[in-house]
């Protein structure tokens, strides 16, 4: 049984994402291949060849990998997936828009977002906004699985994987990178920070919203939203904590003018510790919080971010 990971990376270094589709690989057991289609991207392909489990890393190179668009990379993954008995990436952006069209090329079905793998065919995976637990078999010869990557630990190094070139398929011509436009900051990325404070419909405002800032740098930690405060215009999309947003699991997560939402439950109940702040003692985000606290925004953030600068 030989498996393949599609890769995450930007050419020059690996998405931290994919180490965690590489431990649900391991799981299922037999070899373990890495596809990394870029553009001069023989950085990220070493660090692939680095992880542990992996037993070779396959490079396609072309000007049209520079971005992974769906239409390019889908075929090339359908191409050489036939030779393969599983093909996994992580449920991210990236891997949502690219392996659903691959399974379809394959003509087989997509297992979505597992959090367990009990064998070669057998799969754990959440419904209904993560309230359930679902097993299933798939029977497809194929199996084309994404991955959950707060369900499954990142790949460590020490691996040594051989490189092999492959070519590359001809430009579909059906979509072309034009730009790309990222809110950089200096605090950690949100899906695999350690510590996370997350603002709702609560703070009121943009400019309230903003007061989380000296709280997160307080903590080393990154910001996140509710759905309602991103709709709200508070702060961009890629803030989005839930189901429709990113989905996160840090050590510490604290929730802040957050009532609950099923959808936002979704994305962050599997924390290891949960903090709840808001004023109504009825909000749902209490009925799986660790701690909570019954106050207003306004009163417990200065007391807590007087307490944290002692």
């Amino acid at each position: 049984m030989t498996l393949l990971v599609f890769a995450e990376h930007n050419n020059k270094s690996l998405h931290p994402a994919t180490r965690h589709a590489v431990t649900a690989a391991a799981q299922l057991g037999g070899d373990i291949h890495v596809l990394v289609a870029g553009q001069a991207c023989d950085a990220a392909a070493k660090q692939a060849a680095s992880l542990q489990g992996i037993s070779k890393v396959l490079v396609s190179e072309a000007a049209h990998y520079a971005w992974p668009l769906a239409e390019n990379i889908a075929p090339l993954i359908a191409s050489i997936g036939k030779n393969y008995s599983h093909i996994l990436a992580t449920a991210t952006t990236t891997g949502k828009d690219i392996l659903p069209r691959a399974a379809a090329l394959l003509g087989v079905g997509q297992v979505s977002e597992i959090v367990q793998v009990v064998s070669p065919d057998t799969f754990v995976r959440p419904i209904y906004a993560g309230n359930a637990l679902e097993t299933i078999q798939a029977k497809d010869a194929i199996k084309v699985i994404t991955v959950r990557q707060t369900a499954f630990t990142a790949a460590g190094e020490g691996g040594n994987a051989s490189i092999e070139s492959i070519p590359a398929l001809p430009d579909s011509g059906l979509s072309q990178f034009i730009s790309v436009q990222e809110n950089t900051s200096a605090r950690p990325e949100l899906t695999s920070a350690r510590i996370i404070v997350s603002g709702g419909r609560g703070f009121g405002s943009a400019e309230n919203f903003k007061k989380l800032e000296k709280l997160a740098d307080l903590l080393g930690a990154a910001i996140g939203a509710s759905r309602a405060a991103v709709d709200a215009g508070y702060v961009p999309n890629d803030y989005q904590v839930g189901q429709t947003g990113k989905v996160v699991a840090p050590e510490l997560y604290i929730a802040i003018g957050i009532s609950g939402a099923i959808q936002h439950l979704a994305g962050m109940k599997d924390s290891k510790v949960i903090v709840a702040i808001n004023k109504d003692e009825n909000a749902p985000i209490f009925e799986i919080a660790d701690y909570g606290l019954v106050a207003d925004w306004q009163t417990a953030l200065p007391e807590l971010e007087s307490l944290l600068s002692k």
